[in-house]
């Protein structure tokens, strides 16, 4: 019986596959390992953020970003072992990466506001704030816009990089608000008893707080009248109705005390 002859590139076909099988069976193992870890990281930077207090939105942001990292750098590492050159990949993806950084410029920079306010906190879900050339109670905060509500009730969403690279007046953030009343009045009338008058109508308003303590202002010496302003505090959730009411009550107390508030006045002298 003659014996079988083994072709002479057999053995090498042979050990190629197992060469090739080797690596596909570590390659398997490592996406495999890299799939448990990433999933592990993104759990671990969710919790550690969620324990520092920091925003929903940025911890599932910044975990899945760090997840996704992992994977991209699992993948180009085992593209490695089979002989594929992965500089043409990491220059595709820097190339990628500039386009896509000027093609969404301006989304980017909302972005990074949007995290600037969720870490820096300058304002919160509730607030009323003036930012962006808006007046509005803050509803969402969100990564790419800020959404309010006007005191209307329209809803104005505003690109968060507008918010961030402005001047931001939080209106609410304090308990208390000062109220300030600007009134004219006769020069004819005593400006001891005018004070005493305006002290008077702002003891009628019961929103005021009595501390800090109103205060009547001599401001200004005008063209047509004496100009006074009435400051008062009250809680911030008060402020419009104890503006209007004091305003309601400097003007009574005034006509009460017969203290004229005069129109401008202009006098015109004629030559004959």
């Amino acid at each position: 019986m003659n014996d079988l002859t083994i072709p002479a590139g057999f053995e090498t076909l042979v050990a190629k596959a197992a060469d090739w099988g080797i690596r596909v069976v570590g390659v398997l193992v490592a996406l495999f390992a890299a799939w448990v870890f990433a999933g592990w990281l993104r759990r671990a930077i969710s919790s550690g953020c969620a324990r520092r207090g920091l925003d929903i939105t940025l911890s599932r942001f910044a975990a899945n970003l760090a997840r996704y990292a992992l994977l991209t750098a699992a993948v180009l590492g085992c593209l490695g072992v089979f002989g594929i050159e992965t500089s043409s990949f990491a220059a595709l993806i820097g190339a990628l990466g500039l386009a896509v950084g000027l093609a969404f410029q301006g989304t980017l920079g909302n972005f990074a506001a949007g995290a600037m306010l969720l870490i820096f906190r300058p304002f919160k879900v509730g607030d009323v704030i003036r930012a962006g050339g808006e007046i509005g109670k803050v509803t969402e905060i969100e990564l790419f816009t800020t959404e309010l509500t006007t005191a209307d009730n329209r809803r104005i969403i505003v690109p968060n990089g507008k918010i961030f690279g402005d001047t931001i007046e939080n209106i609410s953030h304090h308990e208390t608000r000062r109220i300030e009343v600007s009134v004219g009045t006769d020069y004819a009338a005593d400006t001891r008893r005018t004070r005493d008058i305006l002290l008077e109508a702002t003891g009628k308003v019961t929103t005021l707080l009595s501390d800090p303590a109103p205060v009547a202002v001599l401001a200004e010496l005008g063209d047509s009248a004496v100009s006074w302003k009435v400051r008062a505090w009250c809680k911030s959730d008060d402020y419009w109705g104890a503006l209007e009411a004091l305003t309601e009550e400097v003007k009574l107390s005034l006509d009460a005390a017969k203290i004229g508030i005069p129109y401008p006045q202009l006098d015109v002298h004629l030559d004959k």
